[in-house]
């Protein structure tokens, strides 16, 4: 069964991964949030890290952009690797702290917005998508949120590959191999 699309239940949800994250990652070792699962793969730190560039430049321009000028000016691409020199040097810390701090103020600023049915079957034009909804953003932002909530459990078990032995067998997290297309 698949649900419609809910404003209230979107925004309950986007207001949850960064204390979600904050919880499961903050003060963890090194080895648990630097370590990926090989070759051009992201590790904890980078899944954060692109996440705070979401926020910054992705998600509320974007519903701007569709609510502002509808089809009429595309979305700017966005540079799903700009976290590899934007988030050099910072601790995993600053950037689960800027990552709540940039998503309490998109929600602030969704919620300002008063969207009715009407804005949110409003339209804007993806690069590579074409023509999308900004209920279709929202949703999207929720379900990329969830998304990488998914990678980051990828990639941390990833590091028990061999020590969880036989029991691998078990453990589907163990046998998935993500679901981004390139």
């Amino acid at each position: 069964m698949q649900t419609a699309f809910s404003l209230p239940e979107t925004i309950a949800l986007l207001s949850r991964t960064p204390s979600t994250l904050n919880t499961f990652l903050r003060g963890l070792p090194s080895r648990w949030v630097a370590a990926n699962e090989g070759s051009d793969s992201w590790s904890a730190f980078d899944i954060v890290g692109h996440l705070v560039i979401g926020e910054r430049t992705d998600w509320m321009p974007r519903a701007k952009r569709i609510l502002e000028h509808g089809e009429a000016i595309p979305f700017d691409p966005f540079d799903r690797f700009a976290q590899e020199k934007e988030c050099r040097g910072k601790s995993l810390e600053e950037l689960l702290d800027e990552f709540a701090e940039f998503r309490a103020q998109n929600l602030a600023a969704l919620e300002t917005l008063h969207l009715c049915p009407a804005d949110l079957a409003k339209k804007g034009t993806h690069q590579r998508l074409g023509t999308v909804t900004l209920a279709q953003l929202l949703a999207t932002w929720a379900a990329h949120d969830l998304t990488h909530l998914h990678q980051l459990s990828r990639v941390m078990a990833y590091q028990y590959r061999d020590a969880v032995g036989p029991w691998t067998a078990f453990l589907g997290v163990m046998h998935c191999t993500g679901h981004s297309a390139p």
